[in-house]
């Protein structure tokens, strides 16, 4: 019995000390989270995104961001780093950047800009020859460049969305967010680069997971997805404000990920995931969130399935609201809309999924 008891305790004692003091690579701040309202109007659940159907890009997984390219045809990132060409549901390996390509936006001169989450950002030529842009801020290497815009000057404007946990790093892109995610400690950073001079601006920094980024079309401000707050921030680069941050869109019910412009100055913004109610609970106790980071991976937190996107102005006014509640495509990260479509990226699968505008 006693013996029974000692190896007991001794279990107990490993237990209790590898969940106190196992290293972590996380050290969570305390925040508050605002209370999730749900998916209330503007954000009522619908199923709006049923009607659309999937372009099958075969070996070509995780499609997370497209733009049309100066021949009309769709130009996409993927997991298996390579740009693939798409026109009329045919694949095409345009480009081979390597790493993990994840914004991609078309230059004024047909050149694609790629904002690489393991390398940095990449320039395509129209013969399809990569070339790096740039890869060090200040003599520091970028860990995790995310997603661009690029301006009417052609300035180009991105996103590291955390400065701490590279995708190389630490297994991946999904695996470095949800680290920072959990941590919430302000490494996200947004840059404006002069491709001309190679002059490079810090615009906003500490900024809990910076993603998602666009330009208006009068280049007077960008639109900023900071994933960790729930929210759209609004930085103005001239004018009046100019240098002044805002906040267009509090709350949001999901984390929000890629910006993309689309027709008639409004913005398209995929959420990833719902939010989660165990995390947000968590938030003011940085100490019961570094436990959690000691549980198997399957007991943390992680991205739920759904399939929500938005459209909004530069006024911070939700325009379109479309789900899915059968969430046949998932993780979505954002929409491209064209004149006659709206084809929406996603970060699993070797899927597309596109909708005829005629028929939502």
């Amino acid at each position: 019995m006693k013996k029974t008891f000692a190896v007991a305790t001794i279990i107990f004692s490993a237990a209790a000390a590898y969940f106190l003091l196992w290293p972590v690579p996380v050290d969570p701040v305390a925040w508050q989270a605002p209370t999730d309202r749900g998916y209330i109007d503007p954000y009522a659940i619908n199923d709006r995104l049923k009607i659309a159907t999937a372009i099958n890009l075969g070996n070509y997984e995780g499609p997370e961001d497209a733009t049309i390219g100066i021949d009309g045809r769709i130009y996409a990132t993927t997991g298996n780093g390579k740009i693939i060409r798409i026109q009329n549901r045919g694949i095409r390996v345009f480009a081979n950047p390597g790493g993990r390509p994840l914004g991609i936006e078309t230059d004024h001169d047909g050149s694609l800009v790629i904002a690489n989450a393991t390398i940095g950002i990449q320039r395509v030529s129209l013969d399809g020859d990569v070339t790096t842009l740039l890869d060090t801020v200040d003599g520091q290497p970028l860990v995790f460049a995310n997603n661009l815009g690029i301006g009417p000057d052609r300035t180009i404007y991105f996103s590291e969305s955390t400065s701490k946990f590279g995708a190389e790093e630490f297994d991946g892109p999904l695996s470095a967010t949800l680290l920072d995610i959990m941590e919430h400690g302000g490494h996200g950073r947004v840059f404006s680069l002069d491709p001309s001079s190679g002059d490079v601006q810090t615009l906003m920094r500490n900024l809990n997971y910076a993603n998602g980024v666009a330009v208006s079309k009068d280049g007077s401000f960008l639109v900023v997805a900071e994933m960790g707050h729930y929210r759209i921030l609004k930085h103005w680069l001239t004018g009046e404000k100019k240098g002044v941050t805002e906040v267009l869109i509090d709350n949001l019910p999901g984390f929000p990920d890629n910006i993309k412009n689309g027709i008639n100055g409004r913005f398209w913004v995929g959420f990833a995931a719902p939010r989660n109610q165990l995390l947000d609970s968590l938030a003011e106790k940085p100490f019961l969130r570094r436990l959690v980071q000691r549980l198997p991976v399957g007991l943390r937190p992680n991205a739920e399935p759904f399939s929500h996107v938005i459209a909004f102005n530069g006024d911070g006014d939700v325009l379109m609201n479309l789900h899915d509640p059968d969430v046949r495509f998932a993780t979505l990260t954002g929409v491209l809309e064209t004149r006659d479509a709206l084809y929406l990226t996603m970060l699993f699968g070797n899927q597309l999924a596109r909708i005829d505008k005629r028929d939502l």
